[in-house]
């Protein structure tokens, strides 16, 4: 019975671990249409504070597929995959440039939700080289918040 368990505890947390998979994937694609389609007076700002964001999120993918990979997961590896495992939304294209740093602040919150659901998850299942991912993704995540709000004023 505790094999069981142990079993259902690691499909959950490969769950969890491919939608954030897909989730970063999202928001680097996300996050390169508002670097490349920001206009206004914050252009200048917005469009390399944008950049660091996807160069950011790039690592965090990896990290995170590298990671179902090492205990034996199959990482989401498509768009097709990553529109239907994620849980936040494309950019809609019409966004002004408040509007982005407001929909990255939600979706940074989204996503940091989900990581300490999976800090609990990996907990539960002893595996504390994916808590520790989920625990600095999700403490960097916060800081963009922090960030892009103090932005917004």
């Amino acid at each position: 019975m505790a094999k069981t368990t142990a079993k259902s505890k690691t499909t959950t947390l490969e769950q969890i671990l491919n939608q954030e998979v897909a989730n970063l994937n999202v928001l680097y694609v996300k996050i390169h249409n508002f670097h490349w389609y920001v206009k206004g007076e914050h252009f200048f700002t917005l469009h390399v504070k944008f950049e660091e964001l996807y160069d950011d999120i790039t690592l965090k993918m990896d990290e995170v597929a590298e990671r179902l990979l090492t205990i034996k997961g199959s990482p989401a590896a498509t768009m097709k995959e990553y529109l239907e495992l994620a849980t936040i939304q494309e950019a809609t294209g019409k966004e002004d440039a408040r509007k982005m740093v407001q929909t990255l602040i939600e979706d940074f919150a989204t996503v940091s939700e989900e990581m300490h659901e999976g800090i609990h998850l990996a907990e539960e299942a002893g595996d504390h080289p994916t808590g520790d991912l989920f625990i600095k993704i999700k403490n960097d995540l916060e800081k963009h918040m922090w960030m892009l709000r103090s932005y917004l004023g």
